[in-house]
């Protein structure tokens, strides 16, 4: 492990009652522990959050998923459908200072836990939900995971070749992408609430929030007139060559390199040419200026493409880079995995878990003073239920082994 590791107290005091699963509201959550919050794990006695992927009298040979979206949390198992384990969540709400919930629509009123119940119990407390469709959508109603997201806020439109169909992003922006926003806005509540000590209730749609990410698109539109296109691995829009993926050696399935030259830097272009020895088509008039070589882009990628397949992609990037122009390696999760400097500088980090084997995960990205923030396990399903119900609560040993024996705990 990295030496510059270390707990962060930004948040020290926060206790978060956190009611999320999955990814998006977890995702929050995370960011809020990170940052040294208090953050409580309200699960299911038998199975838990859905992320954890736990099969009735099976083992858990899968917990990858819930190790990722929930490090450095607690968990507490309670039955909320028994009075006494509804009565104990209302009394953590009372000591909480945010709590978060992504059920499905109309879930967590049902449970008798609305806004309204839960403001009157503690009125300054930052109530906050992750939800699918927005208030006043025609698909309020609906269910939303990531893909239901990004499909209804625009990110499959522009994915994929001009020429092919919508295509799915390769990450889960429309869960993750979603919970930070929100954690960001929880940061700015708290913030206000130590100057009028009022309490707020935030909502956030996981489709409103994909069009957040789009914004560049929105801009597109807004000059064209006409929805944002698909281009590939281009940028629609962008005229300029050469910018896209070339194919490195050996040939396998990301032995590519992305290479963009600036309109903004003409010299960029004739120092590409100089990297692949091709220095007599510097002044070429068919190349000269941007404009001329998206006339000609076949070409001029056939030229770049030429001098990439006779090299790994390290090599090519390390060479053009060199030179001033931007591009990069396309790297896959083992090729990242596998480069020591992540360690190193604290990226990634090894979960060292009470059950499973230690596994090699991302830390949380932003470093403080010099350090990253130290990787703390996921919880094991229940396993601070007697810590917090004394931390949070002040019930001893005694009242918890009495409410264990009622079933409240599961």
């Amino acid at each position: 492990m990295a030496p510059n590791i270390t707990d962060l107290g930004f948040l020290q005091g926060i206790k978060v009652v956190d009611f999320s699963q999955f990814e998006a509201g977890p995702s929050c959550t995370e960011t809020l522990a990170w940052l040294g919050a208090d953050v409580v794990k309200i699960e299911n006695p038998n199975r838990g959050d859905p992320g954890r992927r736990l099969r009735p009298n099976q083992p858990d040979d899968d917990p990858y998923y819930f190790h990722m979206f929930n490090a450095n949390k607690k968990s507490v198992t309670l039955n909320l459908k028994s009075p006494k384990g509804l009565d104990l969540v209302k009394d953590m709400i009372r000591e909480a200072d945010v709590m978060i919930e992504n059920f499905a629509p109309g879930a967590i009123e049902r449970l008798g836990l609305s806004y309204d119940v839960v403001k009157e119990i503690n009125p300054s407390l930052i109530y906050a939900q992750v939800k699918g469709f927005g208030e006043g959508s025609p698909f309020e109603k609906n269910l939303a995971f990531d893909m239901i997201a990004q499909a209804c806020g625009g990110t499959f439109s522009v994915t994929g070749d001009a020429d092919g169909p919508p295509t799915r992003p390769g990450i889960t922006i429309g869960d993750t992408g979603t919970g930070m926003l929100m954690a960001i806005t929880i940061l700015g509540a708290l913030f206000k609430r130590k100057e009028t000590g009022e309490g707020h209730k935030l909502q956030v749609a996981m489709q409103d929030a994909m069009l957040h990410y789009m914004r560049v698109n929105f801009a597109t539109q807004g000059r064209t007139g006409k929805a944002a296109e698909r281009g590939g691995s281009r940028v629609p829009g962008i005229t300029n060559a050469p910018m896209g993926l070339y194919p490195c050696a050996p040939g396998g399935p990301n032995d590519y390199i992305y290479v963009m030259t600036s309109r903004a830097n003409p010299e960029h272009w004739d120092r590409l040419l100089t990297v692949i020895g091709r220095e007599d088509l510097i002044g070429d008039e068919r190349y000269k200026v941007p404009a001329d070589r998206v006339a000609r882009i076949d070409e001029v990628d056939e030229i770049i493409g030429a001098w990439t397949r006779g090299r790994g992609k390290f090599e090519a990037m390390e060479q053009i880079g060199a030179a001033g122009i931007p591009a990069g390696a396309v790297l896959d999760t083992d090729e990242l995995n596998n480069d020591a400097t992540f360690e190193e500088r604290g990226v990634m980090q090894t979960m060292h878990h009470p059950i499973h084997k230690p596994f090699k995960m991302p830390a949380w990205p932003v470093r403080v003073d010099g350090a990253a923030v130290r990787l703390k396990a996921s919880p094991v399903l229940g396993e601070h239920t007697d810590e917090v119900m004394d931390d949070w609560l002040g019930l001893n040993d005694a009242a918890v082994a009495a409410l264990k024996a009622d079933g409240v705990f599961g």
